[in-house]
């Protein structure tokens, strides 16, 4: 499953590091601060992201870096426009229901 980039969005604290990471470049220290969990435990979140090409790294210093790539993410925006089409017609199936409900009141 490594390497896999739904695998990689399957977590709920790898989503939120992501959109951390929207707002530039972050050391590890600075990415772990709102989460109630070890140093230790945000590293393999971010080795995950790395392995899935979400986050790229580099040292400065003493510190990793980890900066958003979000270019594997076009995958998942593909995947999902499949089901779009679907949804958009039940939308509108629900909005002509709705008007003709209304019409009758």
């Amino acid at each position: 499953m490594r390497g896999d980039i739904f695998y990689a969005i399957a977590d709920p604290t790898r989503r939120a590091i992501l959109d951390r990471l929207r707002d530039g470049e972050q050391p590890v220290k600075q990415l772990a601060e709102p989460f109630a969990m070890s140093l230790p435990a945000i590293s393999q979140h971010l080795q995950i992201l790395c392995e899935a090409g979400l986050v790229t790294q580099r040292r400065e210093g003493r510190q990793r870096i980890y900066k958003l790539n979000p270019e594997p993410l076009q995958q998942v925006k593909n995947w999902v426009s499949h089901y779009e089409q679907f949804w958009q017609a039940k939308l509108d199936n629900l909005g002509e229901y709705l008007e003709e409900s209304c019409s009758e009141l």
